[in-house]
């Protein structure tokens, strides 16, 4: 039985880091694939990432990049510039309730 998103992802501030393993991004998904040490991996949709980041519409990526000292996250970086940055609990977490 394959776990569903809602039992891997943890309610915003109760979930224990993981490190990154590997991310990329996938173009004709417009998402990025991002892999953990404990073997989860979850696809994390460009225009959440954009959002968050309050990164141009326009902007194309140009490269990722993972966090190399420690592995808690990843960098996007843009054709323009512009780099939006992606912790391991972004991607973890469940957002805030307002």
């Amino acid at each position: 039985m394959t776990p569903t998103l809602t039992s891997l992802k943890k309610p915003f501030g109760t979930a224990k880091m993981v490190n990154l393993t590997s991310v990329r991004y996938l173009a004709w998904e417009d998402a990025f694939e991002v892999d953990f040490e404990d073997g989860v991996s979850f696809m994390e949709p460009h225009a959440t990432i954009r959002k968050a980041n309050k990164i141009s519409p326009k902007a194309k990526v140009e490269r990722v990049e993972l966090e190399d000292w420690c592995h808690a996250g990843f960098y996007v970086h843009y054709d323009n510039g512009q780099t939006a940055e992606v912790s391991w609990a972004f991607i973890r977490e469940l957002p805030p309730k307002k």
